[in-house]
């Protein structure tokens, strides 16, 4: 939080501090900062994606690098955020590390191992790698990385658009909104992802934006699962529809394994 409030100040409520504390014999910890009266309906779309692509405008890396100079948390689960100069290896670092939890709290799977395999191993370095070579290049810009309908307010009495409970790294400016695929959030609706795109341009190769939105949610979605203890069925649909990405991109790929759209035990 503190690192949006130094590059946009008006985005975030002031912290002043944080610490750990035991509570009856409980170790929790705190965040200090300003009391803000907030509304919690969703704001409106055109206003906010001003504020997010001006931070995303604003914000430099201070190492020039993808990542974070600390663990930060998406969620209650930890991301693999240290430092690295190739956004394609941050990410398969990032989604691999989110499945290796949602694995160790839910248990196999053997079509989601296989189906993600596929996916860190082929779809990554084809889809993302392409936005680093031919002379491409992407720049780290500041993302609040957990930007759902829960994690935006309005201030009552002003109509200023707050941010709270980031999951801050420096990414691909387009890793913000693969949140907004998902269909359980009220973000979800095509207005917001639109206002986004009207005001920060698709990375080349543009006709490949959608998949990489669906690969940026495949990410979100194992988060969502790692959450959750005993889950029922862990979907692999945008997985298995980034496969048939690489088809129809004409990489070879020869599964010997009929994928269902769900792994459920």
């Amino acid at each position: 939080m503190l690192e949006i409030y130094k590059a946009e100040p008006s985005l975030v409520p002031h912290s002043y501090g944080c610490g750990q504390f035991s509570n009856d014999g409980v170790t929790t910890y705190f965040l200090l900062s300003d009391f803000i009266d907030m509304s919690e309906e969703l704001p409106d779309h055109v206003e906010l994606n001003k504020r997010i692509t001006n931070l995303h405008r604003k914000s430099v890396s201070p190492t020039a690098k993808f990542g974070f100079f600390t663990t930060t948390f998406h969620g209650k689960i930890p991301q693999q955020v240290s430092w690295d100069s190739s956004w394609t290896s941050f990410y398969t670092r990032l989604l691999q590390d989110a499945l290796r939890q949602d694995f160790g709290l839910n248990g196999p799977c053997p079509v989601l191992e296989k189906v993600s395999s596929r996916v860190l191993d082929k779809v990554i370095p084809r889809l993302l790698g392409v936005l680093e070579s031919d002379g491409r290049s992407i720049r780290p810009v500041l993302i609040h990385g957990d930007l759902w309908e829960g994690n935006i307010a309005t201030e009552k009495g002003t109509g200023n658009i707050l941010l709270i409970d980031a999951a801050a790294y420096y990414a691909h400016s387009e890793m913000e909104i693969g949140m907004w695929r998902c269909e359980r959030h009220a973000i979800h609706d095509d207005r917001f992802k639109s206002a986004y795109l009207e005001q920060m341009p698709k990375s080349e190769p543009t006709d490949e934006w959608d998949d990489r939105n669906r690969l940026y949610c495949v990410k979100m979605n194992v988060v969502h699962l790692a959450h959750r203890r005993d889950v029922k069925e862990r979907k692999t649909y945008d997985c298995r529809f980034l496969l048939q990405y690489l088809k129809r991109s004409s990489e070879r790929l020869t599964p010997n394994l009929v994928l269902s759209k769900t792994c459920a035990f």
